[in-house]
C-alpha cells in the first residue's frame, strides 16, 4: 500500500504477486480486512508519516501480519521503521527498492521480503539503480525547429505512467516543433547533466514542482538571505511554463467553477510561481484504472492548447527582432477618453513610449510614432476611441483596422459550442451592433510598422458599465472577442504588452483557475504570449511589511492571462510633518484634509488660506475656476494663490498628488 500512486502502477506492471491500493482511498473497516486477508507480508509507504494513517496501522498491527513501515523520503522514516514489526536492516533494504523504483525493483522487492521475512529462499537480487534523470523516448529532431522541452516526474516514467507525456509531445510535433520529453526526480539540486539536456530547449513545459526552495533543517528564522534560489533554471534563459496535471478527473475539473482543488491550487500554480514559471491549463486528469489505482490521462484539446503557447514563446527565440510583430494595449475603465490607459500609479502614456524607444533600440520595424505620451494618447482617441459620446460616423468609417465579417465568423466557427451560444444570446449575430460600420467591425488602434497600439475593447456598456465589468455570467461582446483574434489572426502578433496590472479580460467568465476551451479569457487569448507592466502601489520602504500592488487583481490577471508582470516600485517614503508646498490641514500621515468628508465631497479646511474645494457629483465634463493662477497644481487641483475658487469635475475624489 502506498500513498503515491506510481509506486502501485509499478507494483501492477511488476507481475508479482502485489495486492494493491492507496491508504487515502482504502476504507479501514471494510476495504482493509479483504486486502490483509491471505497476504503474507504488508508494505505500508506513507507520504505524511504515522499520523497520515493511524487508524490503518492501528488495523495492520492488530491483524498480526508481518509489516514494513517506509517513508515518503528517501531516507528511513525513525518513527515508521520502530512501529515496524520486522528488523530495521528489512525496513532500510525495503526502501532502497522502492527509492530506486521500476518494475523490475518492486519485482526483486517481493523476492526480498519472501526469503528475509518468511525465509523461503527463492533468491533476490540487490536494488537496481535507476538513472537519475533521462529523455524518455525516441522522438525525431529537425535541425532549424523551434524545440519545446517537457518535463515530468521520474517515477512517471518508472512506472510506465506516460501516456500523458506522450499527448503532450505529439501535439508539439503536431505544431511543427521538436518535442524533447525529459524525466528527472526533483530540479532542487540537480545534477548539472539535467540542465545541460533542459538547455537544448527553447521553452520548457515543466509539470514538477518548484526548483527553488530549501529544507526545513536550513530555513531561516526570519533573516535577510534568499532561500529560494532557482540559479540554475534561470540560467537556461528560457520561458518555463508550468503544465498543469491535476489530482482531479476530468468530470470533476470540467463541472467546477473553481477548477482546481486547494491541493491542486497549492502544488500546481502558486509555489511553481516561485520560481517565475508561466501558468498555462490543466492538460491532464487523474481517472480509474485497473485494481482502483488512478492513471493519468490527457485532454487532447487542453494539450494542444498548452502546447501552442509553448511554441509561441520558443518562436520568439527563433525570429529576428526586425520581423517580430507586438501589441501594445492600454486599458479604458470605465469606458472614456479621459480614461485612456488608466493605471493607479503608472504613468501609461509615458511608459507605452519608452517601451517604443526600446523595442526601436533592440532593433524591432517602427515608424515613426509620437515621442510623448500626451499626443499618443490624442492620436488614439481621434482614431476613433470607444468613448460613444465622442465617436462619429467619420471616425468608424476611417478606422485603421478593420475585421471584416467573413473573418469573424471563420474564427467566431471555431469557439467552444457553450460561448458561442451565450455570445449569440447576450450580442445576437454577428457583428453585432458595437462599433460596426457595414459589416466591419472597426478597432480603436494605432499601427507604428510592426507594432500596434491599442485601446482594450469595451466590457461595460449602459448606465451602470462597471457593474458589467465584473459580471461573472457575460459574455464578451463580437467586438471584444473580434479585437484580439484580429490582433493574433490578422496582424500576426508575437507578443502582446498590456500597459498595467489588469484590465477587463480577468473578468470574463469561466473557472477562476485552470481554464478550460469554454472559458471566455482562454478564447480571448488564443496561444499568444502576454506581458504586464504595472507599478506597485507599496513603496520600496514602506514603514510596515506588506506586499506589493494589489495581489488580488494582479494576481487573477497573470493566472488567467498566463501573463509576466514587471512591476515598477513607488519611490521611497520618508518622514515628515505637515507638507509646505499645500495647504497647511493636509497631513502626509494620511493624505487626507483635516474637513470631515460631507455626501458632495466638499473641502472647507480651517486654515488661513481662504480656499473653497467643492467636486460635484455630476457627469459634466467642464471644469471652471475663477483663479487663473499658475499656483494651482495640475495634479490636484489645490489652489496656494490665496483666492476663492470653485472646481468642478466628473465625480472624481481630490488627488493624492
Amino acid at each position: 500500500m502506498s500513498t503515491a500512486d506510481t509506486d502501485l502502477l509499478a507494483a501492477r506492471a511488476s507481475g508479482a504477486p502485489y495486492r494493491i491500493g492507496n491508504p487515502t482511498r482504502v476504507d479501514v473497516s471494510e476495504e482493509l480486512p479483504a486486502l490483509v486477508a491471505g497476504s503474507d507480508i504488508a508494505v505500508v509507504r506513507l507520504l505524511g508519516g504515522k499520523r497520515a494513517w493511524e487508524d490503518g496501522l492501528a488495523a495492520l498491527k492488530a491483524s498480526g501480519i508481518p509489516t514494513v513501515l517506509l517513508g515518503g523520503e528517501t531516507v528511513p522514516d525513525a518513527e515508521l521503521m520502530a512501529e515496524s514489526s520486522v528488523p530495521a536492516g528489512v525496513v532500510a533494504e525495503a526502501l532502497r527498492y522502492l527509492v530506486e523504483g521500476g518494475s523490475a525493483n518492486l519485482v526483486e522487492l517481493a523476492r526480498f521480503l519472501s526469503d528475509t521475512v518468511l525465509l523461503t529462499g527463492e533468491g533476490f537480487v540487490e536494488p537496481q539503480q535507476m538513472p537519475e534523470y533521462g529523455v524518455h523516448g525516441e522522438r525525431p529532431y529537425t535541425q532549424g525547429r523551434p524545440t519545446v522541452g517537457v518535463l515530468f516526474y521520474r517515477a512517471h516514467e518508472l512506472s510506465g505512467n506516460t501516456a500523458f507525456v506522450d499527448t503532450l509531445c505529439d501535439a508539439v510535433e503536431a505544431r511543427g516543433a521538436n518535442a524533447l520529453p525529459v524525466y528527472c526526480g526533483s530540479l532542487r539540486g540537480a545534477d548539472t547533466g539535467l540542465y545541460e539536456i533542459l538547455g537544448k530547449a527553447d521553452a520548457l513545459v515543466a509539470t514538477v514542482l518548484a526548483a527553488g526552495g530549501t529544507h526545513a533543517s536550513q530555513a531561516s528564522a526570519g533573516g535577510d538571505e534568499e532561500a529560494w534560489d532557482i540559479g540554475a533554471l534561470t540560467d537556461l534563459d528560457i520561458p518555463v511554463l508550468q503544465g498543469l496535471c491535476l489530482t482531479s478527473s476530468h468530470a470533476a475539473w470540467e463541472g467546477s467553477d473553481a477548477a482546481l482543488s486547494p491541493m491542486d491550487a497549492a502544488m500546481q500554480v502558486a509555489i511553481p510561481e516561485f520560481d517565475g514559471r508561466l501558468i498555462t491549463v490543466p492538460f491532464s486528469f487523474k481517472e480509474q484504472g485497473p485494481d482502483d489505482v488512478p492513471v493519468y490521462v490527457a485532454d487532447p484539446e487542453r494539450a494542444a492548447r498548452v502546447a501552442g503557447i509553448a511554441l509561441r514563446h520558443a518562436l520568439l527565440k527563433h525570429k529576428p527582432n526586425a520581423e517580430k510583430k507586438l501589441g501594445i494595449v492600454f486599458t479604458a475603465y470605465p469606458t472614456k477618453h479621459s480614461r485612456v490607459g488608466n493605471a493607479v500609479g503608472l504613468d501609461t502614456p509615458a511608459s507605452a513610449v519608452r517601451v517604443l524607444d526600446a523595442l526601436r533600440d533592440a532593433g524591432y520595424g517602427l515608424t515613426e510614432y509620437p515621442d510623448n505620451g500626451d499626443e499618443l494618447i490624442h492620436r488614439l482617441i481621434a482614431a476613433g476611441g470607444h468613448d460613444v459620446e465622442w465617436l462619429t460616423e467619420e471616425q468608424l468609417a476611417a478606422a485603421p483596422a478593420r475585421v471584416p465579417l467573413a473573418d469573424y465568423r471563420a474564427w467566431f466557427e471555431t469557439l467552444d459550442p457553450a460561448l458561442r451560444e451565450g455570445m449569440l444570446e447576450a450580442w445576437g449575430e454577428p457583428p453585432g451592433s458595437l462599433y460596426v460600420d457595414g459589416d466591419d467591425i472597426v478597432l480603436a488602434c494605432l499601427q507604428f510598422g510592426n507594432v500596434v497600439v491599442m485601446i482594450q475593447p469595451p466590457r461595460g456598456f449602459g448606465e451602470n458599465p462597471i457593474a458589467i465589468y465584473h459580471d461573472p455570467d457575460m459574455p464578451p461582446s463580437h467586438h471584444y472577442m473580434a479585437a484580439y483574434r484580429w490582433l493574433e489572426n490578422s496582424f500576426g502578433a508575437d507578443a502582446v504588452v498590456h500597459m498595467g496590472k489588469h484590465g477587463t479580460m480577468e473578468w470574463l467568465p469561466g473557472k477562476g483557475l485552470g481554464l478550460s476551451g469554454g472559458c471566455a479569457p482562454d478564447a480571448v487569448l488564443g496561444e499568444l504570449p502576454w506581458s504586464t507592466r504595472s507599478s506597485s502601489t507599496t513603496p520600496a520602504r514602506a514603514p510596515r511589511p506588506s506586499a506589493a500592488g494589489t495581489p488580488p487583481s494582479s494576481t487573477t490577471s497573470y493566472r488567467r492571462w498566463r501573463a509576466r508582470t514587471r512591476t515598477a516600485t513607488s519611490p521611497s517614503w520618508s518622514s515628515s510633518s505637515t507638507s509646505t508646498r499645500s495647504c497647511p490641514t493636509w497631513t502626509r500621515r494620511r493624505h487626507r484634509p483635516c474637513a470631515p468628508r460631507s455626501g458632495r465631497w466638499s473641502r472647507r479646511p480651517s486654515c488661513t488660506t481662504t480656499c473653497t474645494w467643492t467636486i460635484s457629483r455630476t457627469t459634466t465634463r467642464s471644469t471652471s475656476s475663477s483663479c487663473t493662477s499658475t499656483a494651482i497644481c495640475a495634479r490636484s487641483r489645490m489652489c496656494r494663490s490665496g483666492m476663492a475658487c470653485t472646481f468642478s469635475a466628473a465625480g472624481r475624489r481630490p488627488s493624492r498628488a
